[in-house]
């Protein structure tokens, strides 16, 4: 690891800002949450009106939105992006979360959503041009580390800053996170090898108000490189069904924690919590000995031992009701689906060019956000009239299937190993 931060400094700036802006976003979430179960609680659908601002971003934004970050700086990007949504964030803290009507808040998390999709395609294309080229599999497990560390201290102190001091508070602390995280990138600036002038700050805000008839060809270019790389395609197949199961859990599971432990947000912060170092502690032992299995297999392995804890978790929970085992097993749930992202981002740096990262991780979100979305939907409905033990129980059996079906009938012809793609 020292060997590391000496040759990619660059990198280790960049990973403290994603780690400060990633805090700010899990602490929102709670507040999300909070401010939801204050104006209708106990309701997975009002949930999932909520997260669908959140989302149809993905739909009107995503599909321009690669094409720009490989046209654009992506340091510049990302500072522009962090400073607007921290303005955005504020005014809901200060102003928005005041009206009686949620209509308000849905416009402001819309449009910070739609900023996000710009963030997201320019965060993950950046890592290539930071990091040396060896150092590929070992960035991708410290970013990942990252979210897991933020998403650890962002649900526990999120959730009892939520619990204690209402939604404003985690509003706040999400803008502030957006301010000091865009500060961060913006000190990159001073290391020699990177320049970014007030002029070019300028010239991307503007653009990103614009779209080029350019736009579209490019887009369809991007489809068609994705469509001729088997890699790629076979790592959309396995975001979809992640999150189509993430989507049918996550209004669900929300819900069947308050319901199981009469609490609004306090408790979801400790089992946020578990799952977190759960996540961590799998990433690095990704981290450390992934290289020595092939990352497709890997993929697969974590679906089946994901699936099976899935079902443990829900139906111990539900019959014991018992914080601690909860927390347990939900640490045990977030070490062995860990690396499922991490593979699947490394193998996509790998076979991607420089000219398509953008493009290629907008796709990916597009899709995620899809699935996502239509099965948060159904199973928020479907929550109605079957017990939420059962959907969680269900989802498990699923990725279990996944997995077994995936070893048994994908050969993948070699790992993804060689040098990542010029």
């Amino acid at each position: 690891m020292p060997n590391f931060i000496s040759r990619n400094k660059g990198f280790i700036r960049f990973w403290v800002a994603q780690l400060v802006s990633q805090f700010g976003d899990r602490v929102n979430q709670m507040a999300l949450v909070g401010l939801v179960a204050l104006k209708h609680p106990g309701s997975p659908v009002e949930l999932a009106k909520l997260l669908t601002f959140t989302i149809i971003p993905v739909f009107i934004v995503g599909p321009i939105a690669g094409v720009y970050v490989d046209r654009w700086d992506r340091r510049v990007t990302l500072f522009v992006c962090d400073f607007i949504r921290g303005l955005i964030v504020l005014c809901i803290a200060l102003i928005l979360i005041n009206y009686p009507s949620m209509l308000p808040v849905y416009g402001a998390v819309f449009l910070v959503f739609c900023l996000s999709r710009f963030y997201v395609p320019a965060k993950m294309s950046f890592i290539p041009d930071i990091v040396h080229e060896g150092d590929l599999h070992v960035a991708n497990s410290l970013v990942s580390v990252t979210g897991m560390i933020a998403f650890v201290m962002g649900a526990l102190l999120g959730g009892l800053l939520v619990e204690w001091h209402g939604p404003k508070g985690g509003f706040l602390w999400d803008a502030a996170s957006f301010f000091v995280s865009g500060l961060m990138v913006f000190s990159i600036t001073r290391l020699k090898s990177v320049q970014i002038s007030k002029e070019k700050v300028i010239h991307t805000s503007k653009e990103m108000l614009s779209i080029h008839r350019s736009v579209f060809n490019e887009v369809k270019d991007g489809v068609k490189y994705i469509i001729e790389k088997k890699e790629i395609l076979f790592i959309i197949y396995v975001m979809t069904i992640l999150f189509m199961a993430a989507g049918s859990i996550y209004v669900v599971i929300i819900v069947f924690i308050q319901e199981t432990f009469k609490t609004v947000t306090k408790d979801l912060g400790y089992l946020a919590v578990a799952l977190g170092v759960g996540l961590f502690l799998g990433s690095m032992a990704y981290a450390k000995w992934g290289k020595k299995v092939s990352r497709f297999q890997s993929i697969f392995f974590c679906l089946i031992l994901g699936g099976i804890m899935m079902a443990i978790f829900a139906f111990v929970v539900a019959t014991s009701q018992n914080r601690w085992v909860g927390m347990a097993l939900a640490g045990i749930l977030g070490i062995v689906v860990g690396p499922i992202v991490i593979a699947s981002n490394t193998i996509v740096h790998y076979v991607c060019s420089a000219q398509m990262r953008g493009k290629v991780f907008a796709s990916l979100e597009f899709v995620m956000h899809l699935a996502f979305l239509v099965a948060m939907f159904v199973s928020s409905f479907l929550s109605r009239h079957v017990a939420r033990m059962w959907i969680l129980i269900g989802i498990g059996i699923v990725f279990c299937i996944v997995g077994l079906l995936g070893l048994f009938k994908y050969k993948d012809d070699k790992d993804v190993n060689q040098q990542p793609a010029a």
